[in-house]
């Protein structure tokens, strides 16, 4: 059984435009998180939790406060998160040198730049 002519011609086009590459393993990567990812993980997952019982204090018509307060609960949770990211990143992807910028101002554009983004809102 023969393929169609359409057929066989994508084909060739596609086996044309990708060529062969050895496969190699990818190098780790390695985070400021990366030491402390299982902790990170479970405190996202908490924040998760705490997040779907918002929903569900709305699904319940709670009062107003209450499901209030629980927001600012996330909001205080997710703060912690980031400025762990944010100590991690300055200790391990700016001060070791795995940020890939070596330029001190670079390096603490980026860094501000990303207090910046935190405190904005």
């Amino acid at each position: 059984m023969t393929a169609d002519p359409v057929t066989a011609e994508r084909s060739r086009e596609s086996t044309a435009a990708s060529p062969a590459r050895p496969e190699q393993p990818a190098a780790p990567v390695s985070r400021g998180y990366s030491a402390t990812k299982p902790q990170l993980q479970a405190r996202l997952a908490r924040i998760e939790g705490q997040v779907r019982g918002i929903a569900k204090m709305v699904d319940d018509d709670r009062y107003c406060i209450d499901v209030l307060t629980q927001i600012n609960a996330v909001r205080a949770a997710l703060d912690k998160v980031a400025l762990g990211l944010l100590d991690g990143h300055a200790r391990h992807c700016l001060f070791d040198g795995h940020s890939g910028l070596t330029d001190p101002d670079q390096q603490v554009a980026e860094l501000m730049g990303a207090v910046g983004r935190m405190v904005s809102r």
